[in-house]
């Protein structure tokens, strides 16, 4: 089972807006509660980037597996400060790329519990996956056993 959680927290180290921790089936990703919303969704556009850069998440687009090294069309994610919904976060999945857009009237506290219940929802889809230690991860029965 994937599980993507986000967490406003005090505790990340000086300097830092946001850290993204992974595991078997589980991202933590940690910001900055204390710091301006724009601040922390571009740090957390370059740290998402690395994470994808670790080629072990794969969308499943159509019939085609979609990876970082997909030739014109990599795989990436992008948070925009754009409100599509008042005071929550939206996603929008193309091939290669999902668009999170969010409210710029939250504050990331507020982000980051709007963007969660939208996450589940996303990941429900069963259109990405992880390769942990060999291992494929989805949200498919199979993937909850440990």
């Amino acid at each position: 089972m994937l599980d993507v959680t986000y967490e406003a927290v005090d505790d990340l180290p000086p300097g830092r807006l946001a850290d993204i921790g992974e595991e078997r089936g589980r991202v933590l990703v940690r910001l900055d509660r204390t710091a301006p919303l724009a601040e922390v969704v571009r740090e957390l556009n370059i740290e998402l980037d690395g994470l994808l850069r670790s080629s072990h998440w794969f969308q499943l687009w159509e019939d085609e597996i979609v990876s970082r090294d997909t030739p014109g069309r990599p795989l990436s994610v992008r948070y925009l400060l754009e409100r599509r919904i008042p005071f929550a976060s939206y996603m929008e999945e193309r091939k290669g790329l999902v668009s999170v857009y969010v409210d710029p009237a939250l504050d990331t506290a507020g982000f980051a519990a709007s963007v969660n219940p939208a996450l589940r929802s996303f990941l429900d889809g069963g259109c990405w996956f992880q390769l942990y230690a060999g291992e494929i991860i989805d949200n498919s029965p199979e993937s909850n056993k440990v």
